[in-house]
């Protein structure tokens, strides 16, 4: 057991040095984790993380990173989600569209699967509201 958390611990560590610290924000690193799991067999896979501790350890790893990014993101003011969303928004390649539409149909998939439904309601609704207001403050996006 005492050796499963060892291992755990420095898969999250190469985690968050090596990939989620570089990225300027929270929503930046929340996207970033949901783009590791694959929609269809619900598992998270890393390859140069898997190619040191393994498939099955990365992916669990990864979904409760995942969970706590979340749960982290949701527990800031709606005030510095906002900035934290134009952030991350800002930081996309030139030339990359961000609508309304695509800004609320995007943050949904970002949603970890065994998230309870209240907490997927409230940041629901607080991407479409925070998705409303970057509308009107960033024009060109």
């Amino acid at each position: 057991m005492l050796k499963q958390l060892q291992i755990h611990r420095k898969i999250l560590y190469d985690l968050v040095v090596h990939y989620l610290e570089p990225l300027s924000s929270g929503y930046g690193r929340l996207a970033y984790l949901a783009a590791l799991r694959d929609p269809i067999t619900g598992k998270y896979a890393h390859e140069k993380l898997a190619a040191v501790y393994g498939e099955e350890r990365v992916s669990e790893a990864l979904a409760k990173c995942h969970e706590e990014m979340f749960e982290r993101l949701l527990e800031l003011p709606l005030a510095q989600q906002e900035e934290d969303l134009r952030n991350y928004v800002s930081s996309l390649p030139a030339g990359q569209e961000w609508n309304d539409a695509q800004c609320i149909d995007t943050t949904r998939t970002w949603v970890p699967p065994e998230s309870p439904d209240y907490l997927r309601e409230l940041f629901c609704s607080n991407t479409a509201a925070l998705c409303e207001l970057l509308r009107s403050k960033l024009p060109n996006h």
